[in-house]
């Protein structure tokens, strides 16, 4: 499960920008560790909605703080895997660590670094992860196609904001994965702050689409000849391209500088060889999650 963090603000900590990655990465398998098992897949929730407002900080903030961590618990209700009808609420911890504009540690957008950043664009690199899909996640209905493992993924994102006048934020980001199907996927999204959004209360709306290469479409929506003759399924070959579109929702209240409930929600449909799969039982599909947080 992979959680969004509420709008940073400044907080301060003695340790060097370089500590980050020292602690960073094997915070990062203690995560994943952490993580629950039953946990299949990513959430719905579309890749802005793990950062939404961070980009506005430029235009609206003459400087950016030199330390933002957010420390939480949360839980989403979300499908088992992709394209099946049975739900479950998968609880995990919410981590959103921040050094300027440069570094980043969050159980939502990885491990990173911004490579460039300017008042209206980010663009960076993250090391982030794919929970996979257990051949058991829902009966039957997958036993025989294998599991697909855990795995890291390398991200490349940017994100650019148009301007104060209309704060409209677009985010681009491609992740390659290095185990699991091998495979590459991406996101291409945009948010907008709502009216009504104020110091005590933030909500960002906004569309979303996924993108898959053959490797990670036939891992996830695939089924091969082998695969075939030990299920109930036909022989089907998953083609790249678009997996789904969808929608999404954020919204953070500030209940005392330090304390803030963040929720976010989205819809998605999937699309081509996803939606056509012989194991997707519905192309449609939701995530919901809640979180607690305290701003140090």
């Amino acid at each position: 499960m992979r959680h969004k963090p509420a709008t940073n603000q400044a907080s301060t900590a003695l340790v060097r920008p370089a500590s980050l990655w020292v602690w960073g990465l094997p915070l990062l398998g203690v995560i994943l560790w952490a993580l629950p098992a039953r946990a299949q897949t990513p959430s719905p929730l579309a890749e802005w909605q793990y950062s939404s407002g961070i980009q506005l900080q430029h235009l609206f903030e003459p400087s950016v703080p030199t330390w933002q961590v957010e420390l939480g618990l949360g839980s989403q209700f979300a499908p088992v895997a992709d394209g099946l009808n049975r739900y479950q609420v998968q609880p995990g911890p919410v981590i959103d660590v921040r050094y300027k504009d440069e570094f980043f540690f969050s159980t939502g957008e990885g491990l990173g670094v911004n490579l460039l950043s300017f008042r209206h664009i980010d663009m960076g690199a993250a090391i982030t992860y794919d929970l996979g899909r257990s051949a058991h996640a829902d009966g039957k209905a997958l036993e025989g196609l294998g599991t697909i493992h855990p795995a890291p993924e390398v991200k490349f994102f940017a994100t650019y904001a148009l301007a104060e006048a209309f704060p409209l934020t677009l985010r681009l980001d491609v992740r390659r994965q290095i185990g699991a199907t091998n495979g590459w996927v991406g996101d291409f999204g945009a948010y907008l702050p709502m009216p009504g959004s104020s110091a005590k209360f933030a909500w960002f709306a906004g569309p979303t689409v996924t993108a898959g290469d053959g490797r990670y479409m036939q891992g996830y929506f695939g089924v091969s000849q082998t695969q075939s003759y030990s299920t109930n399924y036909r022989q089907y070959k998953a083609a790249p391209g678009l997996k789904s579109a969808g929608f999404g929702v954020s919204a953070a209240w500030f209940l005392t500088p330090h304390w803030v409930i963040d929720m976010s929600a989205a819809y998605e449909r999937l699309l081509g060889s996803a939606a056509n799969s012989p194991i997707t039982e519905s192309k449609n599909e939701g995530v919901v999650s809640l979180s607690g947080l305290y701003k140090f």
